[in-house]
């Protein structure tokens, strides 16, 4: 490859543009990122266990005994 057809992390090779740019985002930001997806999970599975005992409620209290 010549020196002059790599450019800001950009290629061709085979007649294709290759992105070989690392990665936008920081250690940070990836962490921040990760924080938030573990704690819309925590509340979305806390809504789905609110659910459940609802519907086992009113299952239960539609048995006559």
């Amino acid at each position: 490859m010549d020196k002059r057809d790599f450019i800001n992390g950009l290629y061709v090779e085979g007649g294709r543009l290759i992105n070989d740019r690392p990665d936008g985002m920081s250690g940070i930001a990836k962490a921040a990122s990760i924080k938030r997806s573990v704690k819309n999970d925590r509340k979305i599975n806390q809504i789905a266990e609110g659910i459940q005992l609802a519907e086992g409620r009113k299952n239960f209290k539609g048995l006559n005994f």
